[in-house]
């Protein structure tokens, strides 16, 4: 990644989305202007500096620029906090915490974290700031047991979201987690300047992906503290997800992510099921085994239970619906590796 060019085009899109009415400059808006939001002269009066200086900060030249400097600059650009963070991290201006490197071992989590994780009920996983999942609780794993190709343990987010082409069916609300994504790298990019391999990934997915390319210029900046996951796991359908997310005090660069669940909502019965299921066949299959890999036996078995209790939740025997038409049932073809699912009609999908 070039720093300068970093900069500059963060500089840059923050002005091009800035109109002189939003910042307060009295200009007739019968006037045609030549370019997108505020000039360099503009920003440069309102952050009290001369137009010559803050040119030369938003060719990337920027990091003898003085934290009052930066401020004036952040307040004429209406950043949000996030952003704010963001230019000051760029010019290497941070506060020493929030520059702070994780004191843990990335591959190997600490055994309390890992506690941490088994206690809570719901899915949750430690990331860190290169959108590592390193480490995940039962439900966790067998949530992403898909994108981490069995484990549902460790696998990078960010390569799920733009190679994986299993991400456009796992992921319902793909455009939305892919704009978190690159805002969150683009955040952690400017804190750890000199990790190679937080470069590599970027450098990676700018050359494999053109969404990754398009969103990456867009230079938006912010961390999805809270929010929402639609997904959709091959064995059980539709699952909605809020999450919160927790940054570790000795641990900066890692955060801790929770799933919540609307108490009685199908995702909280349909990850019961998923559960269950897990929990009876865990003596014949490794706690770490892919879905995929289930056997022929086991995948009949979660068929019979999604399709037999299931249905009756709405009052209908399996194979009839609201006013007596055939149901088709859920099916989980041992035969096929990615496990594809046949989801129940509207009548009875509404009652999972």
């Amino acid at each position: 990644m070039d720093r300068q060019a970093e900069i500059s085009s963060f500089l840059r899109t923050r002005r091009a989305r800035l109109s002189p009415q939003q910042a307060g400059i009295a200009y007739p808006s019968s006037t045609r202007r030549r370019v997108p939001g505020l000039r360099r002269e503009e920003v440069a009066e309102l952050a009290g500096v001369s137009p010559d200086y803050y040119a030369r900060l938003e060719r990337g030249r920027i990091s003898h620029a003085s934290p009052e400097v930066l401020e004036s600059i952040a307040t004429a650009l209406r950043l949000d906090d996030d952003e704010r963070q963001h230019l000051f991290n760029l010019a290497d201006s941070a506060p020493r915490s929030a520059r702070a490197r994780s004191t843990t071992d990335e591959k190997n989590l600490r055994a309390d974290l890992r506690r941490v994780l088994d206690s809570i009920n719901t899915p949750a996983f430690i990331q860190n700031h290169r959108l590592d999942r390193i480490g995940a609780n039962r439900l966790g794993r067998l949530l992403y047991s898909l994108p981490a190709d069995g484990s549902g343990d460790t696998f990078n987010y960010a390569r799920f979201l733009f190679l994986d082409q299993r991400a456009a069916t796992f992921h319902r609300d793909l455009d939305q987690a892919r704009h978190a994504t690159v805002s969150s790298l683009h955040a952690a990019s400017a804190k750890a300047k000199n990790d190679r391999e937080l470069i590599g990934l970027i450098d990676e997915l700018n050359a494999r992906s053109e969404e990754f390319r398009n969103l990456w210029e867009l230079h938006d900046v912010g961390l999805c503290r809270i929010g929402s996951k639609l997904l959709t796991h091959t064995l059980v359908g539709e699952l909605d997800f809020g999450y919160e997310t927790f940054t570790l005090t000795d641990d900066p660069a890692l955060t801790l992510i929770i799933y919540t669940m609307q108490p009685g909502s199908p995702t909280e019965e349909r990850m019961r099921i998923l559960s269950s299921w897990e929990v009876t066949h865990s003596a014949s299959h490794n706690h770490h085994t892919s879905a995929a890999a289930a056997s022929d036996q086991s995948l009949r078995e979660l068929n019979r239970e999604l399709n037999g209790a299931l249905p009756q939740k709405c009052g209908l025997p399996l194979g009839t619906g609201t006013a007596g038409e055939t149901v088709s049932p859920m099916h989980i073809s041992p035969t096929e590796s990615d496990m594809t699912m046949l989801p129940l009609p509207c009548s009875c999908e509404d009652a999972l």
